[in-house]
């Protein structure tokens, strides 16, 4: 009896380096199968943070900068229009500003009023060219337009107390299709002529 426990026991030495084999397997596959999992997601990170630098370039790329001073024009001591001059930023991409009243549904610049009393989501605009040569009405860089916003409609259908006048704080907001939007946070001053710096 002792003799074949002697025997069993000394021919456990094959299936213990067996046992031994298939762990260390065990272990390389689960090993390999959490380093593409941790691979995979590495590189889907990658990619999510090359987008979104990627979006972030075209935004920063196409903004837009006040060049000068901001004029509003009063009449009656009420503001109806808003004067500005624009340029893209240092390398900064082309922007279209087709004015609204051509009709041009694509690739327009919106340019918005608010204050404490109303919201208008889309004014009307004018564009003068300042030093640019060509015909198209395309902002690129080293180029000056001058935005003229009609803000007749903020003092159309308001009481008199909530029009545009001295002490009155309003926003405009200038919305390119591409890029940051530009805003105009101005307080109208305490004494007006018929033309205001708003600087």
């Amino acid at each position: 009896m002792r003799r074949l426990a002697r025997r069993l026991l000394g021919n456990q030495k094959g299936i213990t380096g067996i046992e031994t084999a298939i762990i260390l397997i065990a272990f390389v596959i689960v090993a390999s199968v959490f380093a593409y999992v941790v691979l995979s997601a590495g590189l889907f990170s990658t990619q999510k943070a090359k987008e979104a630098i990627t979006a972030g370039l075209n935004e920063a790329r196409s903004t837009l900068e006040i060049k000068g001073n901001i004029y509003g024009r009063m009449v009656n001591s009420v503001l109806t229009e808003v004067s500005f001059t624009l340029a893209t930023t240092t390398g900064g991409d082309m922007i279209d500003f087709t004015p609204p009243s051509t009709g041009n549904a694509t690739n327009q610049v919106v340019i918005s009023y608010s204050d404490a009393y109303q919201l208008f989501p889309s004014l009307n605009w004018t564009l003068t060219k300042l030093n640019s040569s060509t015909t198209d009405n395309i902002l690129d860089s080293n180029e000056l337009f001058l935005i003229t916003v009609d803000l007749t409609p903020v003092s159309a259908n308001i009481t008199d107390d909530k029009k545009p006048r001295p002490y009155h704080k309003f926003s405009l907001e200038v919305k390119p299709p591409v890029g940051a939007v530009l805003v105009l946070d101005r307080t109208i001053p305490a004494r007006v002529d018929e033309i205001v710096n708003f600087n």
